[in-house]
């Protein structure tokens, strides 16, 4: 019998492994648990230290540097994977950055470049990949994202993060639309708080991790690896009937008034 989450001969890009703590990582241990064949970027020479041993730990075909803020540097992901592989049946996207002068300050005060900054890094450079995917799955696929609840509800500390995060939820609805006749899929995965590198920006972070454990109904943060069962589901034929929603992966936090 095949197993309702099956990813074998399978191929997809993980775009956001910064250390063995990211949601990325999780998700991608999930994805080349179930069968796929994986192609993994770093941020930069300074971060490949730390995630070229995952890759190779995930037996990873395709191992490049990724900056969305560098020119060329997306573009250069795509023209490896299709002059290695020729197509391409998931995507998952799972960067996010702000400026920290603007992060650590009131929605009112940040200012117009460290906005357009988040905005560029954390949603627009999903729809620049999914641009660059759409020649690649030429049989349909699965686009994902990584989202938080602060994009529904006011979290205290996440500031600007929070409108950006709304954006990138709205633009998963919009590309969905537009993929569906295509046979593309597209998620936003909602992952409940996770001490990651990045979160660790986030000012008072370990509060917030707090109060959520306390909130949730079991009193129980999510882990990388939870998170990660649910993109593999996602990203295969099961997860199918499914696009343009927000699927949480937060142990139930998102329920709790």
């Amino acid at each position: 019998m095949t197993p309702i989450v099956d990813l074998a001969g399978k191929r997809g890009v993980v775009v956001g492994i910064a250390n063995e703590n990211s949601i990325a990582y999780g998700c991608a241990r999930a994805f080349r648990a179930a069968g796929a064949d994986l192609a993994v970027t770093y941020l930069n020479a300074k971060a490949e230290p730390y995630v070229r041993p995952l890759a190779d730990a995930l037996k990873a075909s395709i191992v490049v540097p990724c900056d969305v803020r560098i020119a060329g540097e997306l573009e250069a992901v795509f023209e490896r994977i299709a002059t290695d592989w020729g197509r391409l049946d998931f995507l998952f996207h799972s960067i996010a950055f702000a400026p920290r002068e603007d992060l650590h300050t009131g929605l009112v005060n940040c200012s117009a470049e460290g906005f357009a900054m988040a905005m560029d890094v954390s949603c627009h450079s999903f729809i620049r990949m999914a641009r660059l995917a759409l020649p690649l799955m030429t049989k349909g696929g699965s686009l994902q994202t990584v989202s938080f609840y602060g994009a529904d509800r006011v979290v205290e500390n996440y500031n600007l993060m929070g409108p950006v995060k709304a954006a990138l939820e709205s633009t998963v609805r919009t590309l969905a639309a537009d993929l569906a006749p295509r046979g593309i899929r597209v998620h936003a995965l909602s992952a409940g708080p996770v001490k990651t590198r990045a979160a660790s920006g986030i000012d008072r972070f370990d509060e917030l991790l707090d109060r959520v454990r306390e909130r949730t109904p079991a009193n129980q943060l999510v882990t990388i690896d939870q998170i990660g069962a649910v993109a593999a589901f996602l990203a295969s034929e099961a997860g199918g009937p499914l696009t343009g929603s927000v699927t949480y992966a937060d142990q139930g936090f998102h329920i709790v008034a």
